[in-house]
């Protein structure tokens, strides 16, 4: 039977002894916005990691935000792995293969969460989410790829909101255009943007402006 909670105060309270017994825990989010409130759970603990599996699929934009890089590489130190991928995905956490949360759009300042037990659709889920582990990019790897992208962020995110013309901004970060097209939009696709617009409404929404 599926259940729509709102807020994840209320998703956790039904939830939290779920996490605490599940084996093998698989997720899938945008930025580390989405399930905030599962970092505090008990489980992410090194002495509640023995035995478990558990692997975090993340977009780009969660190493952009504040303490970003630290958090998932802490997360790693206590035995999660992680991916990162530029592919859309479906925000999830999937539970020992048997329970599903799937979260939706945020309504009213909270998000609606679907609680899942369909083995149909958990099946689909976990399809989905195996195929886009398996293209995703080890963190240590993609961090690396990503490095100037990250480092240069700030100071483009100001050009755009400035709307400094590309030459104009592109001297001032020391680029040609060229290349400072060219990270602006591995910027875009790292926040999920399909414009300079949105990839400002993206960057304050993450609070990177």
């Amino acid at each position: 039977m599926d259940v729509l909670v709102r807020g994840e105060a209320e998703l956790f309270a039904r939830t939290a002894h779920l996490f605490s017994s599940a084996r093998e825990i698989f997720c899938a989010a945008n930025d580390l916005h989405t399930w905030a409130t599962a970092h505090q759970v008990p489980h992410s603990r090194q002495q509640d990691m023995a035995g478990r599996t558990v692997r975090k699929l993340y977009r780009p934009a969660s190493l952009l935000q504040p303490g970003g890089v630290a958090h998932l590489r802490e997360r790693e130190r206590l035995g999660a792995r992680i991916r990162i991928t530029l592919d859309e995905i479906n925000e999830t956490i999937v539970l020992d293969r048997k329970v599903a949360i799937l979260a939706g759009d945020a309504a009213s300042g909270e998000r609606g969460y679907t609680v899942v037990t369909s083995p149909e659709v958990i099946g689909s889920v976990t399809s989905l989410f195996n195929a886009a582990w398996r293209a995703g990019t080890e963190l240590a790897i993609y961090e690396t790829e990503f490095a100037e992208v990250r480092a240069l962020a700030p100071r483009i995110l100001d050009e755009l909101a400035a709307g400094s013309k590309d030459e104009t901004a592109a001297r001032a970060l020391g680029l040609s255009v060229r290349t400072y097209r060219r990270r602006v939009a591995e910027l875009m696709d790292a926040l999920g943007a399909t414009s300079r617009f949105q990839a400002g409404v993206r960057a304050r929404q993450l609070g990177l402006v």
